[in-house]
Parts: structure tokens; C-alpha cells; sequence
């Protein structure tokens, strides 16, 4: 099965990094505020270039002034998915990670993209 991870990274700006294993890459989204936790409420997902998939175990120990416990890129979550849809505009998975558990759509609005956590059943 593919893999995916979510690194919470401090760069310029605290944001969290997902990346979904697919055709030997990582396609990847910056998400300001991290995954959705709530199906009522939807994420800002930027997407950004694609990694190699050696990105799956990449994590920055150099700690974070000012923020107390905190490294500059860590492994937040990570595991297998299945792929409903992968198209160009919408990608529809269902994640067995950790943390992530369930269906997650990420799709296209604008010139940016969406992530939702779709309710149980759905």
C-alpha cells in the first residue's frame, strides 16, 4: 500500500507538510493549520512540488527558539493509505496512520486546495 507522512515543520511559518506516496514521489501540500479534525470544517492545503520519497523519514532535530520542546521539521504522523480517487483536481483517501484514521478528501478551490475529513460512512 502507499505511504504517506505529515511533518509539522517550522519554517518561515509553523505549518504541517502532507505527503502522499504515488508513481516513485511524494505529492505534497503545505496545510497552515494541520489536518482537520472536525467534518464540518475545512483546511487551506497550498500545494507545492513534489518530493522524493526519501521526505517520508526526514525530520530537522535543531530546536526551535522561543518554542519550548519544539525541532524545526518532525515526523507528526505517518502510514499506509488507500486511494479512492487521485485525479488532477481531487484526491480522496483513507488514511491508516497514527494519528490519521479515515476518509480525507483534499481538492482543488481556486487556485488553492481543501482538505476535508469526510464523516464516518460517508
Amino acid at each position: 500500500m502507499p505511504r504517506f507522512v505529515v511533518q509539522e515543520h517550522y519554517a518561515t511559518s509553523h505549518h504541517f507538510d502532507l505527503r502522499l506516496e504515488r508513481d516513485g514521489a511524494l505529492v505534497s501540500w503545505a496545510v497552515p493549520k494541520g489536518m482537520p479534525e472536525d467534518p464540518t470544517k475545512n483546511r487551506l492545503a497550498i500545494r507545492v512540488d513534489d518530493h522524493d520519497l526519501s521526505h517520508l523519514i526526514v525530520e530537522d532535530g535543531t530546536p526551535v527558539e522561543g518554542v519550548p520542546g519544539a525541532v524545526k521539521k518532525s515526523i507528526w504522523d505517518g502510514g499506509t493509505y488507500e486511494a479512492e480517487e487521485f485525479g488532477e483536481d481531487m484526491v480522496i483517501v483513507t488514511f491508516n496512520g497514527r494519528r490519521l484514521k479515515g476518509k480525507y478528501s483534499i481538492f482543488r478551490a481556486g487556485k488553492n486546495w481543501l482538505v476535508h475529513k469526510m464523516k464516518q460512512g460517508a
